[in-house]
């Protein structure tokens, strides 16, 4: 991960550490390195970048100065409004732009919010484009063999414009409708939008395929977006479910690229539930290529025992949907994602989309003629206790020989009736220690055996 970068974009409060500045520094250097690799290439067109925003206040605010960095960098902006962060990956890929810009802070509170960079392909950014983008902001720019004090505004007919692109976003909504392999008609179907990006797209999408659209949290106003609402509040719509009597419903995050289920009784279905799900399905279609579902390592070791007791195998990633899909692309595989609702069907999309991945459940619904709970009562997801220790050093506490004797002691205790993963946050100075097992207390005896170590041998900050 860079300085500014993480794994899922630039992403801080706005105007404190995400500032219209930096979105006006990502425009300029974007607008200009991919110009400058057109005309080396012989070309004189002006870069093409599309932009899509979720439903933040801030939004419009890093939405003018990222296009205003374009243009006057000599490329043109097309800006398809509020819309998902698939929207822009398949819009980025089917017309051909250089590369698309997504602001979003995905599931965190209005006021954050976050600049996400894809390539001309709909992937996610590479990492040598972004450590160019994050020098050029830091005023180090080394680039094309030389050093860049600043880089060169466009002039005359040369400056940029803007245009309105919102066919792309409804080419994308007939995309999706057009998956649709099934009729919708006579199901009850509930969804929560979370008062982001999704609340102007999801329901046309299942009206068209003939359900009976029940629509929450779909009046965005700025400041509400994932405010008890969305998949990181599913209880709300559990409760909707119940209350209606719908037949499932999908929440989704502020700018829907994943999804949370809930089945007919109320139950919440996990990204790992729906991993096995389709898995299921597509090995009995014939269409899970090397047999694999792709998962990170916080998938529920429940999970891992379903797809072993169904002969499915599957690989591990670190966190990160961008770590699933690179994966995906290296092996060949067809379907990943992670227990958070980020999930991604290759033949589909290069990101996770929420509302793809509810399209898919659903059409396994129909085609198995089963409810979502009885697609998924072979999976019995373990208690899992995880427990976050701030350390003075993660290196130094993770290769501690005592912790290391430690966490081997609770791996031997639960063989193969659980598992316990200690890693180091991507972020913060903290170790997480998660244990998964039969039941609850035992989580916290094993997990607590192994924090107690890492306090003992003075790793922890007090």
């Amino acid at each position: 991960m860079g300085k500014y970068f993480g794994t899922d974009g630039f992403r801080g409060e706005a105007n404190v550490n995400l500032t219209a500045d930096h979105a006006y520094k990502v425009g300029r250097f974007l607008g200009w390195y991919y110009g400058e690799l057109k005309r080396r290439a012989g070309s004189e067109e002006p870069a093409k970048i599309v932009i899509g925003k979720d439903t933040r206040r801030s939004s419009y605010m890093f939405e003018y100065t990222l296009a205003a960095g374009l243009t006057a960098s000599g490329a043109d902006a097309y800006l398809l409004h509020v819309t998902t962060t698939p929207s822009v990956a398949y819009v980025t890929r089917m017309d051909e732009f250089d590369c698309g810009v997504m602001i979003s802070a995905s599931h965190n509170p209005f006021y954050d919010n976050g600049i996400k960079l894809l390539n001309a392909q709909g992937e996610k950014m590479d990492e040598a484009t972004i450590h160019y983008v994050e020098a050029y902001i830091d005023g180090e720019l080394q680039l094309f063999g030389q050093t860049w004090e600043e880089i060169p505004f466009a002039k005359r007919e040369k400056i940029g414009r803007t245009v309105d692109h919102v066919s792309g976003r409804n080419r994308y909504i007939g995309y999706l409708i057009s998956l649709g392999m099934y009729s919708f008609k006579g199901i009850k179907v509930g969804l929560d939008c979370a008062n982001g990006a999704s609340w102007n797209i999801a329901k046309s999408v299942f009206d068209a395929l003939g359900a009976k659209t029940y629509v929450i949290n779909a009046e965005p106003d700025g400041t509400n977006i994932n405010t008890n609402a969305g998949s990181t509040h599913i209880e709300v719509l559990q409760k909707f479910v119940v209350d209606n009597g719908l037949d499932v419903g999908f929440a989704y995050d502020g700018d829907a690229d994943r999804c949370l289920c809930v089945d007919e009784k109320g139950q919440i279905v996990t990204g790992d539930h729906i991993l096995y799900a389709l898995g299921c399905y597509m090995k009995e279609m014939g269409q899970l290529d090397n047999n694999t579902v792709v998962t990170t390592v916080m998938s529920n070791f429940g999970l891992y025992k379903a797809l072993d007791a169904k002969g499915i195998g599957y690989a591990k990633t670190k966190v990160g949907d961008k770590y699933v899909y690179e994966y995906m692309v290296q092996n060949g595989c067809r379907i990943g994602g992670e227990q958070s609702g980020h999930i991604i069907v290759s033949k589909y999309a290069t990101t996770g989309d929420g509302i793809l991945t509810s399209l898919k459940v659903m059409e396994v619904m129909l085609a198995k003629k089963k409810k979502l709970s009885q697609l998924c009562q072979d999976l019995t997801i373990y208690p899992q206790v995880l427990k976050n220790v701030r350390v003075k050093s993660k290196p130094e506490a993770q290769n501690d020989p005592a912790v290391q004797a430690a966490v081997a002691k609770v791996a031997e205790a639960l063989g193969d009736t659980g598992r316990i993963l200690v890693r180091e946050s991507g972020t913060e100075p903290v170790i997480r220690v998660m244990v998964e097992a039969a039941t609850k207390e035992a989580c916290q005896q094993y997990v607590d055996s192994v924090v107690d170590v890492i306090c003992e041998r003075g790793h922890a900050r007090v």
